[in-house]
């Protein structure tokens, strides 16, 4: 089939499901564009920071739109892309934008409150303390993940198979632009912080111009390091991005690099319209794969863990109730924010299906080249047919590629730093009475370093050890998200029937990802050839996280059973008159 039919079938169904679907949960769950949001009433120039939509949609987006999107339909096009392309359409719409767009919305009506402190509220302290748990174990994962991958694109030698040493341009000059947009990104975080009234065009003009500069500079002046040592460049700029002030650093980073993002997208949109390659990846490979090692894959769960970020991804609620949630300015924004940056997301999953298809060899995926290889040399080839040169285009993509994981880290790291203070948060109001220890704990520096130092250790094996895992830990949070969502929304006796199945079919999937990951990593043991930082590492995280889940899963479920619809809103209608 032409790739370009592809294209416009998702191009379709994308954009009904925002007006329709999307629409649909707006009103079904209420809007108040008169409502006074969190970021207006906390307002403190920290956290709480009132934006415009553009400005929350680009750090939402940013910020979601990790590496997963193009390394997980790659990875899963192995068993076709039929049942990938259904996948993200489908978990897409009715899975991750719900979750997203859900999170967001209940945080709002919530102060703010992260999706924990939500669960604490409708399901009990208890609940909150395992899911703070769960949740701060996930960013692990995801740190460890995303690190692996930036420092190995941004890694200045590459050594040839008789052990010849190169310089790789693309990697370092995009490592110079990486650095750059740190302290560029804070620059016009000042500036907008001093003139608050600068248009959104004003913005725009300010962030391409800028963009400019820097991949000129990054060109000129390339950093060669190695792997290892940007593992140490990047966990000191995740130390810095997790206790800076939103406004002066995330945000205007977030803002600057949604333009190289989208610049992306377009561009691979533009490529696959103009070339319009037919795809080349057998439409479905079966339920069963074995590897050449006899290492068997099953769809069910396999396929559902992989394409996470594009379909659904439990991150994403992390980052609509941790950071955007406390920057709306208006309800009536939290559509095109929570839902509509999801949307956005599945086009790039779905366009890297697409460019994988273009590229691949006898119906299957290129075995001598990585996910992100395959996506960056397929869009720098549709770059050059429009006459960029060869060198320019392959940075352009290496940068954009690191950006994706550049702008899911920083904003990991502040949540897990969040993740683990919540954890330790006191029931103390009066600061006097709270235990040095406590005191120490929920303290954001110590806190941040408690989550960046394992973060490192499991960095150090490399993403394609940890990727199953983070998965699979990240559909299991999507799946009890929607749980606490589900409670929330019955509890003040708005309809949530739409999230059963999601919920459901996410928990059937995960637990036995979860449970099959732990049985290959006591196999690698058994055989000799698990390690210890690398699988043992890995099965004690897997081994709390599935007991996590479960209590997490059960509570919450128990929770949604006996709460009654409005529960609620009778609670505050008897305080009220308390009140009076």
């Amino acid at each position: 089939m032409n790739s370009l039919v592809i294209l416009l079938i998702a191009g379709v169904c994308l954009l009904g499901g925002y007006h329709i679907y999307g629409k649909y949960l707006a009103r079904t769950w209420g809007i108040d564009e008169k409502a006074v949001t969190p970021a207006k009433k906390y307002e403190d120039g920290e956290d709480y920071v009132p934006s415009s939509k553009l400005t929350v949609f680009t750090h939402q987006f940013s910020s979601i739109a990790g590496a997963g999107p193009v390394q997980g339909p790659i990875l899963a096009a192995a068993f076709g892309w039929v049942p990938c392309f259904l996948w993200l359409l489908f978990g897409g719409i009715f899975f991750g934008a719900v979750q997203d767009f859900g999170a967001l919305y209940a945080s709002v009506k919530n102060d703010g409150k992260s999706i924990g402190l939500v669960i604490e509220k409708y399901i009990g302290k208890a609940g909150r303390r395992f899911f703070s748990l769960f949740c701060w174990l996930f960013t692990l994962l995801v740190i460890a993940a995303f690190t692996s991958m930036t420092s190995s694109t941004f890694n200045g030698f590459t050594k040839a198979a008789d052990g010849t040493v190169t310089q790789n341009f693309n990697g370092a000059a995009a490592a110079t632009i990486s650095m750059l947009f740190i302290f560029v990104a804070m620059a016009f975080g000042l500036v907008q912080r001093h003139f608050k009234n600068m248009s959104e065009a004003a913005k725009s003009v300010t962030a391409i111009v800028l963009l400019v500069a820097m991949f000129a500079a990054g060109m000129y002046l390339p950093i060669y390091l190695t792997g290892s040592q940007w593992n140490f460049v990047i966990m000191a700029y995740l130390f810095a991005a997790s206790v800076m002030p939103m406004w002066l650093l995330m945000q205007p980073r977030d803002y600057l690099t949604s333009f190289m993002l989208v610049g992306m997208i377009v561009g691979a949109v533009v490529g696959l319209v103009v070339a319009h390659p037919d795809m080349k990846l057998n439409a479905f490979n079966g339920f069963v794969l074995t590897n050449a090692k006899g290492v068997k894959s099953y769809m069910f769960p396999t396929l559902f863990v992989t394409i996470a970020c594009g379909a659904v991804s439990g991150f994403h609620s992390l980052v609509s109730s941790g950071t955007s949630s406390k920057t709306v300015r208006n309800e009536k924004d939290m559509l095109f924010v929570g839902y509509g940056a999801m949307v956005l997301e599945t086009l790039l999953g779905v366009c890297s299906l697409l460019i994988c298809g273009a590229v691949a060899v006898n119906g299957a995926v290129p075995a001598d080249l990585t996910p992100f290889q395959i996506f960056s040399q397929g869009v720098a080839g549709f770059l050059e047919t429009f006459g960029l040169p060869n060198s320019v285009a392959n940075v352009f993509m290496t940068m954009c590629v690191s950006a994706l994981a550049l702008t899911s880290l920083d904003s990991v790291a502040r949540i897990g730093r969040m993740s683990f203070q919540e954890l330790f948060r006191p029931d103390e109001t009066d600061p006097a009475k709270v235990p040095a220890w406590q005191k120490l704990f929920t303290n954001q520096y110590f806190a941040t370093l408690v989550t960046l130092i394992p973060g490192y250790l499991l960095c150090l094996g490399g993403y394609t050890k940890v990727w199953a895992l983070f998965g699979s830990a990240n559909q299991l949070l999507a799946a009890l998200v929607l749980i606490g969502i589900a409670v929330f929304l019955k509890a003040t006796g708005r309809k949530g029937w739409m999230l059963y199945i999601p919920m459901t079919i996410m928990l059937c999937v995960t637990f036995t990802a979860i449970a099959l990951n732990i049985v290959g990593n006591v196999k690698a043991f058994a055989n000799g050839t698990g390690t210890l930082l690398v699988n043992g590492l890995q099965l004690v995280v897997a081994a709390f996280l599935i007991v996590l889940g479960v209590i997490v899963a059960v509570t919450c479920i128990r929770k949604l059973i006996a709460t009654k619809a409005g529960s609620d809103l009778n609670k505050d209608a008897e305080n009220a008159v308390s009140a009076a």
